[in-house]
């Protein structure tokens, strides 16, 4: 059973000797860029979830109570907390729950190996704790389990959710099939509850020079237009006059 949170800062551990990067690799390259596709979503388009403030990232420890080891999601995602920017300070470098005031209010944990857990004392400790969604992406199909997995705290437990909206949080998440960064696979993919995914800051970028290149053919399509009809006036304006009549009368 998981220690309780801190009921009081003043009951917060000196954090001297806290070890909060153990500079472990990420463990391959699906899971590296499948993080950053999630991360960097929301960061280039922050209008979408319900607080004007929030933390997502990735391979960051979560701790939770007194003198017990870190939780590590491979992703997650706390709302209404800000970053302090101070990063020489120790406490604002991971994400102390007793700091933040709150755990993370979404978990991604993505399976790289049949033995991380991730439906076994994950999804008792990350309920324990208090985080409201918890995500399970099986990209290479190692444990079993359908692909996409999503559960919904009730009590202190979980309980498996049939989408994959989450909407205490108003973002929800799909899987996609699409190129990102070169590779062409399923990706996870946040989503709005209509199940539109999400745009990168650099999928944003390209609409725009899309939209833009659009906008650009349209108006030259409108000066073709605008120049051919002033050539019809002239030719019909010297046509009137070859008959001895006043094109401006």
């Amino acid at each position: 059973m998981l220690q309780d949170l801190p009921p009081d800062v003043e009951l917060c551990p000196d954090i001297t000797d806290l070890v909060i990067e153990d500079d472990a690799p990420v463990d391959h390259l699906i899971s590296e860029k499948q993080m950053r596709l999630l991360t960097e979503t929301l960061y280039s388009n922050p209008q979408v979830l319900s607080a004007d403030q929030f933390l997502v990232a990735a391979n960051v420890g979560v701790f939770y109570a007194l003198k017990q080891p870190p939780l590590v999601p491979d992703v997650f995602l706390s709302l209404d907390v800000a970053v302090p920017q101070d990063w020489s300070q120790k406490q604002n470098r991971t994400y102390l729950v007793w700091e933040f005031g709150k755990p993370p209010d979404v978990v991604i944990e993505i399976v790289s190996n049949r033995v991380g857990n991730e439906l076994g004392r994950k999804l008792t400790d990350y309920a324990q704790i208090g985080v409201a969604y918890y995500v399970v992406f099986d990209p290479l199909q190692q444990l079993g389990t359908p692909l996409l997995q999503t559960f919904e705290r009730s009590g202190n437990h979980y309980r498996a959710m049939t989408t994959a909206w989450f909407e205490g949080v108003g973002v929800g998440l799909t899987l996609w099939d699409g190129e990102f960064e070169g590779k062409r696979d399923r990706w996870l993919r946040w989503c709005t509850q209509s199940g539109t995914v999400i745009p990168t800051g650099f999928e944003r970028a390209q609409q725009e020079r899309q939209r833009a290149e659009a906008e650009r053919q349209r108006a030259e399509a409108e000066r073709q237009r605008a120049d051919a009809a002033e050539m019809r006036a002239a030719r019909l304006a010297e046509q009137l006059r070859s008959l001895g009549l006043d094109p401006d009368a």
